[in-house]
């Protein structure tokens, strides 16, 4: 019987949701893996809408996170405030700026972000499980808040920038190539830096595919 594994969404869109391709890859590679994907998103509304064609802002439009990640989900959601860490053996955060803005506001504060109740709530319950938990691009930011206590090894690839501010928050960033992966053994997290490093979909989805692997042999 297939593992069951988390999947957190925060939109549809690179600029203020989940980045697609490595949403769809992190899917992609867990299908063919033969595990039973639970994903879920928080239900509320975006920090804002951008338009993704011209990158800027659309002042005015609203849109749901819950809503806009269900594309991506074909409908196959659930509001994570009814996910409970029992249900999987995993979880995975893909990226996007979503996970920056939605998930927590790291996009806006840095090191001194919050993170959206719900999404703490499980990734902080899955890991007191004993489970694994893998992120992806920019999400171990969120990691680093929700366990920074624990001073996990993570990497969002090599921007010294973003990596301080994820040691600011007690993480220990090691840097990575795009098509690798970070992997923290003794507290179960892996991370993978995405499209904070690749050129192109192929790059982005060696580092995913792996990532994808690790965390079920890991499960």
């Amino acid at each position: 019987m297939g593992k069951k594994v988390g999947v957190i969404l925060s939109g549809c869109g690179v600029y203020d949701g989940s980045e697609i391709h490595e949403a769809v890859i992190t899917m992609l590679a867990l299908d063919r893996a033969g595990a039973e994907m639970i994903i879920c998103a928080p239900d509320m509304p975006q920090m804002h809408v951008v338009n993704h064609l011209t990158g800027e802002v659309a002042e005015g439009e609203t849109r749901n996170v819950l809503v806009e990640s269900a594309r991506i989900a074909r409908g196959a959601i659930k509001d994570i405030a009814q996910v409970s860490a029992d249900e999987m053996d995993a979880l995975i955060l893909p990226g996007g700026f979503g996970a920056a803005k939605n998930l927590c506001d790291f996009a806006v504060k840095g090191a001194a972000c919050d993170v959206h109740p719900e999404v703490a709530r499980l990734v902080r319950d899955v890991h007191a499980q004993g489970k694994p938990v893998a992120a992806v691009c920019i999400a171990p930011a969120l990691v680093a808040k929700v366990l920074g206590d624990e001073s996990p090894e993570l990497t969002i690839g090599t921007d010294a920038e973003t990596a301080g501010a994820l040691e600011s928050m007690g993480a220990k960033h090691v840097s990575c190539p795009v098509r690798e992966l970070v992997v923290d053994r003794e507290r179960k997290l892996i991370t993978t830096p995405a499209y904070m490093l690749a050129q192109n979909m192929s790059e982005a989805a060696e580092g995913i595919e792996k990532t994808v692997r690790t965390l079920l042999s890991m499960a």
